[in-house]
């Protein structure tokens, strides 16, 4: 029988969150809107020549730079949603309500373009429909789950930003001209989507725990089907559970340096309250996955291959060092958490370590069969990654201005 505490409705309506009142052209702005510019350039020339006109892939290395961090990191560092939403809806810790909907966007929108940079990455593009179709499924492709859950999953984010919309609009529509006469009708839908969705939203708060889980540990399961093509350290049977165990662990720390770097831009103080106890939790989740990776190490003997002096081992000792050990002694302590520098820090570095990561796994640590030469992403791979990154800075800062996302500064 299902817990009543459970499945209780899940109310998105936060008093304190506002729009932001800082004008959303800036110089800083205009930097973003030439990189995005650029970015788009390359993209566009890559879908009328080719995706080998622009980029350094081959037969020998057909995923690169778009994979490891448009798809791969960029999942990864948009977990922030799902356990954020654990975290508040789940296990009924109301503390972090304020941090819910920041968490909500950054997911969304992360989600929204790695799809966009899978549609650049993608030979065939415009074949990227083919999922949905069910006679097209295939129920023995890892990448196939991996493509559902994210469809779907990026609906659900959709879907649970429909409240922010409503709470925006609802008792404001005010529509020019002979429009006017629609307002009390769009008033009237508003009112009845803002009773329905407040009542179903627990089932996709749920639904996207479920489908994150799913598609963070399969992107693990990719690169196990490749044991004689990955470096020993990388490889691993338990990859699909480490890559879930690092996205949950990312989750908190991207919601840390989303919400200061926020706070610095807009020129508020940062939410320490809020902020420092996740601190524990991350540093709980940093021991869990430290201890997992080092047994795993020593039940397979590859730490051996810790001292042989290649760039493999140097890199995986790094990504230990400043991407675990480093953030987990900072987390654990007290002080270092009521500092805003050094807990910005510590969740900086776990989030590095993550991208550090998956690039590692998908591109350093990989080695395909008859290998001519090591992969390089060229100018334009660059440049497209640079621009997505820079779009959705952009489109954050334009949805922050227009809807209650973040919270209103506390008084004194």
């Amino acid at each position: 029988m299902t817990s009543p505490a459970l499945v209780q409705p899940v109310h998105h309506a936060h008093a304190g969150a506002t729009p932001m009142t800082k004008p959303i052209f800036t110089r800083g702005v205009f930097v973003l809107l030439g990189l995005m510019a650029v970015g788009a350039a390359f993209a566009a020339y890559r879908f009328v020549n080719g995706i080998g006109s622009m980029t350094n892939l081959n037969n020998q290395y057909p995923w690169g730079l778009w994979i490891a961090v448009d798809v791969a990191s960029g999942v990864a560092l948009a977990a922030g949603g799902f356990t954020t939403a654990a975290l508040a809806h789940i296990f009924h810790r109301h503390h972090y309500e304020a941090i819910t909907r920041p968490a909500l966007l950054t997911a969304m929108l992360g989600y929204t373009f790695v799809v966009l940079g899978l549609l650049v990455d993608l030979g065939r593009y415009y074949n990227v429909w083919h999922p949905i179709v069910p006679f097209m499924w295939s129920g023995h492709s890892v990448l196939f789950e991996v493509g559902m859950c994210v469809m779907i999953y990026l609906t659900v984010l959709y879907l649970e930003f429909v409240p922010i919309v409503i709470e925006r609009f609802k008792g404001r529509v005010s529509l020019p001209g002979g429009l006017a006469a629609l307002n009390g009708l769009f008033e009237r839908i508003l009112s009845l989507l803002d009773n329905t969705v407040n009542k179903i939203m627990f089932v996709f708060v749920i639904l996207g725990v479920v489908l994150s889980c799913l598609h963070q540990s399969s992107l693990g399961g990719l690169m196990v089907i490749a044991p004689y093509k990955e470096h020993p350290l990388w490889w691993t049977p338990i990859l699909p559970f480490l890559f879930l165990l690092s996205a949950i662990s990312v989750g908190f720390p991207m919601v840390i340096v989303e919400s200061m770097i926020a706070s610095k831009v807009f020129g508020r103080k940062p939410e320490m309250k809020i902020l420092a106890p996740l601190g524990k939790i991350v540093s709980a989740l940093l021991f869990l996955y430290l201890a997992f990776k080092l047994g795993d190490m020593s039940l397979r003997g590859t730490a051996r291959y810790l001292t042989d002096g290649s760039v493999q081992s140097i890199m995986f000792m790094a990504e230990m060092g400043f991407g675990v050990i480093l953030p987990f002694l900072l987390f654990s302590s007290a002080r270092a958490r009521r500092s805003p520098p050094l807990l910005f820090t510590a969740a900086l570095l776990v989030v590095l370590g993550v991208m550090f990561n998956r690039i590692t796994v998908f591109i350093t640590a990989y080695h395909p069969v008859y290998k001519v030469h090591q992969y390089f992403p060229s100018i334009g791979e660059i440049a497209v990654t640079v621009g997505l990154i820079a779009g959705l800075m952009f489109v954050y800062r334009v949805l922050v201005t227009i809807f209650p996302i973040l919270p209103a500064e506390e008084e004194g």
